[in-house]
């Protein structure tokens, strides 16, 4: 297996939250194809979760994280947004910290960052702590 391969990053990440989520007491059920709009659904208390996962190592402290999934094929490269009705959850899986992250995709536009630790200028207002994601956000 290539290590660095952005499809082994993305196993890796679905693997982390599928046992992250097993944790947590859910039954993990995976679609038969890699062009759903999702990668897992959990199922826990009557409820299902359609869940994204990403792969996101940090960056100076923080995880970036776009609502919106890029690829390259022969045409070039490629942006969508996702639609935020087909995707209850996002998951994002961080090697550096080996933890599993969700966010509610609703709750922000385009984009998420979470961070480490508080910014050195003591803002309070718009700072999303990771340690503040790691428990599945009630709908």
């Amino acid at each position: 297996m290539r290590e660095h391969h952005t499809k082994c990053k993305g196993d890796l990440g679905v693997l982390k939250a599928q046992l992250d989520l097993y944790e947590k007491g859910y039954l993990i059920l995976t679609p038969q194809t890699e062009h759903s709009p999702f990668d897992l659904v959990a199922y826990k208390d009557q409820k299902y979760l359609r869940i994204q996962v990403k792969f996101r190592p940090t960056i100076t402290e923080k995880i970036d994280v776009l609502f919106s999934p890029c690829w390259t094929d022969k045409n070039g490269s490629h942006t969508q947004r996702y639609d935020k009705d087909e995707i209850d959850l996002m998951c994002i899986y961080c090697p550096d910290t080996d933890k599993c992250y969700y966010i509610n995709p609703k709750q922000f536009d385009k984009t998420v960052t979470l961070r480490f630790a508080p910014p050195k200028n003591n803002q309070i207002s718009g700072i999303n702590l990771a340690e503040d994601f790691l428990t599945i956000p009630a709908a």
